[in-house]
């Protein structure tokens, strides 16, 4: 008869430890504690909150910024650039110096200033210092389009466009005729119905 083979013993199987029983060995849990219980919830109770969830609680109202202040801080940042702009344009020497008013009648700016260059030369020479001037006093890169032929130079200040023109181009373009000439009637009750 042959020989029966011993069993083997199998290496006792790792159980994944409880995250309990790893808190109650390092102290963190109390060994053993009174056993919770549910709080018994009466017809009441149950329906206080639903009635409390029905009623949303009032929200504040949000004050609103004034507008005419906000109105009135973007009217006093727009003539700080207007002065700076100007004052740039008189330092170096530009003729016919417009301002134009746009503020609700155009999108694109709040005004606009036109000046007039002897040359081509002058023309680019006042629109780079300008430039130079915006930047300078913290109001960034501003682009500047028409410095290499020198005849009609826009400078785009944000709020403010400058154009810049030699004396025939600005005759020609006539901006300024274009911007002054009053809304016709009719589109200004219909702007005005709005």
């Amino acid at each position: 008869m042959p020989a029966k083979k011993a069993p083997t013993k199998r290496a006792p199987s790792k159980k994944p430890v409880a995250k309990k029983t790893v808190a109650k060995k390092a102290g963190k849990l109390p060994a053993k504690g009174p056993a919770r219980t549910k709080p018994r919830i009466t017809k009441a109770k149950a329906t206080a909150p639903k009635a409390a969830a029905k009623k949303a609680p009032a929200k504040k109202p949000v004050a609103a910024r004034p507008r005419k202040t906000a109105k009135k801080a973007m009217h006093a940042e727009v003539a700080a650039l207007l002065k700076i702009i100007e004052a740039s344009l008189d330092d170096d020497k530009a003729e016919n110096i417009v301002t134009i008013d746009l503020e609700g009648r155009s999108s694109l700016a709040d005004a606009l200033v036109i000046a007039t260059g002897r040359s081509s030369r002058h023309v680019a020479a006042i629109a780079e210092h300008l430039v130079r001037r915006l930047k300078e006093e913290g109001y960034g890169t501003r682009p500047a389009d028409g410095l290499r032929q020198g005849d009609w130079v826009l400078v785009d200040g944000g709020d403010v466009i400058v154009h810049i023109f030699r004396p025939e181009v600005r005759l020609y373009y006539d901006l300024e005729g274009m911007w002054s000439v009053d809304e016709p009637e009719h589109s200004a009750k219909l702007s005005s119905a709005r």
